[in-house]
């Protein structure tokens, strides 16, 4: 139907989390765990980043969905975090009391979660008060204690900064990163999204190579 609802968006990057939750700690973890934190998608589902009324108020339905406009918004977003509209949508998500500003309480109400998440595959992380300070130094925001949306538009390492509170995939990608990685990326003429959008076609490419060798051998054997 071309809708989406919270355990299909939860399921974006599945896969490729699972795989990489088994790199990196070399166990399974005894619940299921998405890439995505359930907190941050719930906020999607609220209606903070959609425009105009939401399939579900249109339909009458009870359950929230996403259509797939609005899927693709989401999308550019996740892949492209330094891009100004992107940086809008995951502070509209962050913002839970809608005053402009990202306080203390919201940075720790999504970091909460990501600790359980960590916590759950056997991995060590920082308390909240030690993130806390990292992303401060990082974003140096104009007013103590508070983070507005002109201090992460002058920020250039907001993928590491959204990352932290809400994908955790990504945020692990970064910890076990080159630090001054990057800042390289960003002084590349490629952004995130050129990135991605190459990474994905080449993966197209490779699956249809592998499919191809497959249906040759098929004729082979029949021959």
């Amino acid at each position: 139907d071309l809708f989406i609802d919270k355990n299909d968006l939860a399921r974006h990057s599945d896969h490729e989390f699972k795989e990489f939750v088994r790199r990196a700690t070399a166990t399974t973890a005894k619940r299921v765990l998405t890439s995505l934190s359930t907190r941050l998608i719930d906020r999607i589902f609220s209606g903070t980043v959609t425009r105009g009324k939401t399939v579900s108020q249109l339909n009458g339905s009870p359950d929230a969905k996403m259509s797939y406009t609005e899927f693709v918004w989401f999308l550019l977003a996740e892949e492209d975090k330094q891009h100004p509209r992107a940086i809008e949508y995951w502070f509209r998500c962050m913002d839970l009391d809608g005053d402009g500003y990202l306080s203390m309480y919201e940075l720790e109400y999504f970091y909460d979660e990501q600790l359980q998440r960590m916590e759950a595959i056997g991995i060590e992380c920082l308390p909240f008060e030690d993130c806390l300070c990292q992303m401060l130094d990082m974003i140096r925001p104009q007013i103590p204690d508070k983070i507005s949306l002109a201090d992460l538009k002058r920020c250039k390492m907001t993928p590491i900064f959204f990352d932290t509170f809400f994908n955790l995939e990504k945020y692990l990608d970064h910890e076990q990163r080159d630090p001054f990685a990057s800042q390289r990326d960003h002084d590349t003429e490629m952004s995130d999204w050129d990135r991605y959008a190459a990474e994905e076609y080449e993966l197209l490419v490779a699956e249809e190579g592998g499919n191809d060798n497959h249906d040759d051998l098929g004729v082979d054997e029949e021959i």
